[in-house]
């Protein structure tokens, strides 16, 4: 139960594990998440479901290492188990026939970004992708994406692949060559989805965010994953996560999820030099 089939590295501090979870893989669907646990002293945490196999009942997790949780996790081998795995969670992603759309992911939010786009583009869409991260060793799931939509953008802050520059530069070149776009989901960084929604809204697309605020129950009991849409307290594991991104409190989102990062911080570093007692 929970077994981690398959492990990949797909860049520096970024995993990807192929988990056996049958009775998720058969109810999973675009956009909906995961709560696990890694051990019995450890932090209930959410991620998102990459993919799944209903077939082969796997899931797959891609993360980023930043964290005691996400370490340990991430040091876990083939044939190792996840203590607890509970899902799926959040309401799925709502797919239809809009006509064009646009995909932007930005840094590990690419993988999040990839079942919405396969689901888009099987509803019979038209879909551009965009994806963004630092630089080309960063950057994942390019090959991925390009087997499902119709067109790649890819944009790097360094130029050392595709565009220099952010995910909004690509999105202005495609608005400069009069693309029009029907629909538009963007998910990353906070400041990536803020930028970017602001942008496509602009425009006069209609643009979807996905949220991974703090969360510990994923049941709507514990409140921790309030964010504010609209200028109401919404919960995201049981509203979300995908919110209109124009009406999204960026500045609030962003306070509360920097509410642990040096604890995370310092426990990375914990994790890395071995001690087990943090």
């Amino acid at each position: 139960m929970n077994t981690i089939l398959r492990k990949e590295v797909l860049g520096p501090d970024v995993v990807r594990l192929r988990v056996s979870a049958a009775k998720i893989a058969h109810k999973a669907k675009a956009g909906q998440f995961v709560i696990l646990r890694v051990r019995e002293d450890g932090e209930r945490f959410p991620l998102t479901i990459a993919d799944s196999d209903p077939d082969a009942g796997t899931i797959d997790l891609i993360f980023q290492v930043v964290g005691k949780s996400t370490a340990l996790l991430g040091a876990m081998e083939e044939g190792g188990e996840i203590l607890d795995l509970v899902g799926p969670l959040g309401l799925a992603t709502e797919i239809e026939r809009f006509g064009r759309v646009l995909c932007v992911g930005g840094g590990i939010g690419v993988a999040p970004l990839y079942p919405i786009a396969k689901v888009v583009k099987a509803a019979g869409n038209v879909v551009v992708a965009v994806l963004g991260a630092r630089s080309k060793g960063l950057l994942i799931m390019e090959n991925e994406f390009r087997a499902v939509v119709d067109e790649v953008r890819v944009a790097t802050d360094d130029g050392s692949y595709g565009r220099k520059g952010f995910v909004t530069d690509a999105i202005n070149d495609l608005l400069a060559e009069g693309r029009k776009f029907d629909r538009a989901w963007a998910i990353g960084p906070v400041p990536m989805m803020r930028n970017t929604s602001k942008l496509t809204c602009g425009a006069g697309i209609p643009t979807l965010v996905s949220l991974n605020p703090i969360m510990v129950d994923g049941t709507g009991m514990c409140g921790g994953c309030r964010v504010i849409v609209g200028g109401h307290v919404r919960f995201a594991c049981v509203e979300g996560p995908e919110f209109p991104g124009d009406q999204v409190d960026f500045d609030s989102l962003s306070r509360r999820l920097g509410t642990y990062r040096e604890k995370e911080r310092r426990d990375h570093e914990a994790c890395k030099i071995g001690l087990d007692h943090v």
